[in-house]
């Protein structure tokens, strides 16, 4: 990279300047090209009024092998962490009345999967324990949770970004086979 200082100096007009005197001074206001990994230093110059010139520097020719350019990586804005994570526990807990129902909606929005146990209400009133599932079914859907039922005394219910992971089965139109004897 080459680049050339100009200094142009005030000076009156004279008419009588030569042509020779005109090429002095042009030698004079050019400075030498500076290779850019030579050192060099500058004298310090005693103040004058004359203004100084500088010329942009040459662009360089691109690389011809793209992979050879140096890539910069990206500053990004970092944001600040997110809230802690805390730990996602799996409790078990039996339902035993309807006002437990409000302890199961807390541990789910606390990020708990609960196993229910439905027998102990079920042992008391069944239209208890459908009124407890509606309920139950309609908060997992509101908070993005998921319910499922885990035989018949059980429900499980997951808070939000859990998934119960359901089998389908194929349903087939066969009878299933039995160890009971066959009328001949």
């Amino acid at each position: 990279m080459k680049f050339t200082l100009f200094r142009k100096h005030k000076e009156e007009a004279k008419p009588q300047e030569t042509a020779q005197t005109a090429e002095q001074q042009k030698q004079e206001t050019l400075v030498p090209a500076v290779e850019p990994t030579q050192e060099t230093t500058i004298a310090p110059q005693e103040p004058t009024l004359e203004p100084t010139i500088e010329t942009a520097p040459e662009p360089t020719e691109p690389t011809e092998n793209p992979a050879q350019i140096p890539i910069e990586p990206v500053q990004t804005k970092q944001e600040p962490p997110a809230e802690p994570v805390s730990k996602t526990y799996l409790k078990a807990m039996p339902l035993k009345d309807l006002s437990d129902i409000e302890n199961v909606k807390n541990e789910i929005k606390n990020g708990n999967i609960i196993i229910l146990r439905v027998t102990p209400l079920a042992n008391k009133s069944i239209e208890d324990v459908k009124t407890a599932v509606n309920q139950l079914y309609e908060f997992a859907e509101s908070v993005g949770g998921d319910i499922a039922r885990l035989g018949e005394e059980r429900v499980v219910i997951c808070p939000k970004n859990i998934r119960i992971w359901r089998e389908k089965s194929p349903v087939s139109t066969d009878s299933l086979p039995t160890s009971a004897p066959t009328a001949a």
